[in-house]
């Protein structure tokens, strides 16, 4: 697949679909609950996936590598196992087009080895995705320019970096535009794609659409108030179609062409 477009995160059924409507390129199953990549029952992620069929590709986060006290060759092994039951309850439904595995805290682990373990682990036809934080001082995860280069070199399919704490600033308010810039370049040197998310708002889309990015991950932004008289943007809100759209549309009006969906 070429990797191009908008990627909605959703939680259940009734979010993909909705997703769907409004135009979403990929769809991502996560558990906002359990964190940026918070791993989603197996269940409910074979329903949504139930939902997606073949309408789009989709992605899967598995949670943090060292989640839960586990070290980084319990941690590789534990998101091997939770891929493994996910796939084997797809009963007509394609297998997830990538995973993701967080690196939050393993900063002074052998986690290149981990990325090399995990990648070469998966099902057929299904890929890693590396992930970098953006504040990844703050979580003691791996800077983004060290984890591009360990990607390249274990045969990710992509990197995305995103934003651990959903509390602070989104990405764009975190870093500067010329450094998410120079690791975009990176990631298209060492031939991946590259997906940049975090807290985004519609001008955060067309940001990152701007500096390069091939696919830019949203949920905040396509999620509606999560309660009577809530703001809306509240990434544990539920995701709205008209939403999403606003977000395909503004990713189509900064890349003429794309209109927001995966070409070819």
């Amino acid at each position: 697949m070429i990797w191009r477009g908008l990627l909605v995160s959703v939680r259940d059924g009734g979010e993909a679909a909705e997703a769907l409507a409004g135009g979403s390129a990929i769809i991502d199953v996560k558990e906002p609950l359990a964190g940026p990549l918070g791993a989603a029952a197996p269940a409910r992620v074979a329903a949504i996936a139930a939902v997606v069929g073949n309408s789009a590709p989709w992605t899967l986060a598995c949670g943090e590598l060292l989640g839960a006290g586990a070290d980084v060759e319990g941690g590789r092994q534990r998101a091997l196992e939770y891929v493994a039951d996910v796939c084997g309850r797809l009963v007509a439904a394609p297998a997830p087009v990538a995973v993701k595995v967080g690196l939050s805290g393993a900063v002074d682990t052998s986690w290149r080895d981990a990325l090399g373990g995990m990648a070469t682990g998966l099902p057929a036809g299904t890929g890693l995705v590396a992930v970098a934080y953006a504040d990844w001082q703050r979580c003691r995860g791996p800077d983004p320019e060290a984890l591009v280069a360990a990607a390249a070199n274990a045969g990710c399919r992509g990197v995305l970096v995103d934003t651990f704490d959903k509390s602070g600033p989104g990405l764009f308010g975190l870093v500067d535009r010329a450094v998410i810039r120079r690791w975009v370049a990176l990631a298209h040197a060492a031939g991946m794609p590259i997906a940049l998310a975090g807290k985004l708002s519609l001008d955060d889309v067309a940001a990152a659409v701007s500096v390069g990015a091939d696919v830019v991950g949203v949920r905040s932004v396509a999620c509606g108030a999560r309660q009577p008289g809530g703001g809306d943007g509240d990434r544990l809100g539920t995701v709205q179609r008209d939403r999403v759209g606003r977000a395909v549309e503004r990713f189509a009006t900064t890349l003429p062409g794309c209109g927001g969906k995966i070409p070819g």
